[in-house]
């Protein structure tokens, strides 16, 4: 991982939530369930995604997506690159 990714701990959390959630989680329900501000939890997607930060490209394992006034987290790929949902 980049010096820069996530915590080792709240990746697996984050992953772990989103992997029993096949429909996603909403943003502020996954801040709630993980203890941690909505800045933390965004900065964590963001590397887990699959846009780039600086030339360090993300692990594209979530997706954040817009639900109406909602913003959703859904997990796309699996650590081993299979495809999930």
């Amino acid at each position: 991982m980049p010096p820069s990714s996530p915590d080792p701990a709240l990746r697996a959390a984050i992953l772990a939530a989103l992997a029993d959630a096949p429909d996603g989680v909403s943003l502020p329900k996954l801040c709630k369930r993980l203890g941690v501000r909505m800045s933390v939890l965004l900065r964590a997607l963001a590397w887990l995604g699959e846009d780039a930060i600086g030339s360090t490209r993300g692990e594209g394992l979530v997706r954040v997506e817009a639900r109406g006034a909602l913003s959703v987290a859904l997990r796309v790929r699996g650590d081993d690159g299979s495809a999930t949902g």
